[in-house]
């Protein structure tokens, strides 16, 4: 029920809704609407932003889209954000658009990884990492952070047949959110959906990609990548790691990585589109291939000139050394 219906309901009924005690609007009518249309609500009216701004409903919204947000770090870390879970839902619900704006912010101490994994839209595993980002080995390390421990794996239903990579790619879905406490903000770094299927030709494992694309510090383009693993018998998810990567493929060091996603927290934010995060990924996969072939042919010249420089000291060598005694 939107807010015009919730209006014209009221107008139908010879009355305002504002003569309804707000217990009743909150718990009937309020509870019922899902974070897009509680928003949408907010801002009918003074008065129904009031009521729309209540931490418990956009806390029950959280928690129900995001099970690990329920997690007491999560919270007590949310807690502290401008509008609590409001802020929260607003950061991390949207995709974020590509940030070019790197205006100083203070350092962060730790970030905290909310990360839930969904099968059919049913959760079937979250959990909570906490990494601390002062150390001089994170800064300087790549940037890689791995969900599940060793042996450790997660199973969902599958279908007989062989066309489990299809309906993984298209029914298994990964949400991994960024928060980063000490600036107030949080992003959710994975696709909506896998934007790369493939498998894995060593282990004949299904790898799954769901990323987004941002900037670094330069303006380059990087991926922020959340890779799932599957394998198994039965398919199970068998491993889970959130990294970010430039143009060569390589893993960003955490120094870099975490200009890049503090970016990427203060960017715009827009409605998830599965088909342009797809379109997003494939041209950011192109230009890397090209990037490739340019950095291979840069190489091969330097690699001609330097033969080149090698042949034509030999022949002055030669020349001016050998040929006077003959």
């Amino acid at each position: 029920m939107s807010s015009s219906e919730i209006s014209a309901t009221a107008a139908a009924a010879g009355t305002s809704i504002t003569v309804v005690h707000p217990d009743i609007v909150q718990s009937h009518i309020l509870k019922r609407l899902d974070g897009a249309a509680l928003a949408s609500t907010s801002c009918a009216s003074v008065h129904f932003q009031s009521l729309c701004n209540e931490d418990q409903l956009w806390q029950r919204i959280c928690n129900s889209t995001w099970p690990s947000t329920a997690h007491p770090a999560v919270r007590s870390a949310v807690s502290a954000f401008p509008s609590a879970h409001r802020s929260l839902y607003s950061d991390s619900f949207p995709s974020f658009h590509n940030c070019r704006d790197r205006t100083c912010s203070p350092e962060t101490s730790e970030l905290i990884s909310a990360v839930d994994i969904y099968y059919d839209n049913k959760p079937v595993y979250s959990k909570v990492l906490r990494t601390e980002t002062l150390s001089s080995w994170f800064m300087s390390s790549p940037f890689r952070l791995e969900l599940l421990n060793p042996k450790e794996t997660v199973p969902f239903p599958t279908p007989p047949g062989g066309a489990c990579r299809e309906i993984a790619k298209e029914r298994l879905r990964v949400s991994w959110i960024l928060i980063d406490p000490a600036n107030k903000r949080a992003v959710n770094v994975a696709s909506q959906k896998a934007v790369e299927a493939r498998l894995l030709w060593i282990s004949e494992d299904l790898q799954l990609r769901y990323a987004t694309v941002a900037s670094d510090s330069r303006g380059n383009s990087v991926q922020c990548a959340v890779v799932v693993n599957c394998g198994g018998a039965e398919l199970e998810v068998k491993e889970v790691s959130m990294q970010v990567e430039d143009m060569e493929g390589k893993i960003v060091g955490g120094r870099d990585s975490l200009v890049i996603l503090r970016g990427a927290m203060v960017g715009e934010r827009k409605r998830s589109d599965v088909d342009l995060e797809r379109e997003i990924h494939e041209l950011f996969r192109r230009n890397k291939e090209d990037f490739r072939e340019r950095k291979l042919r840069r190489e091969r010249g330097l690699d001609m000139a330097f033969i080149v420089t090698g042949l034509s000291f030999f022949f002055l060598f030669f020349i001016f050394y050998f040929l006077p005694y003959t």
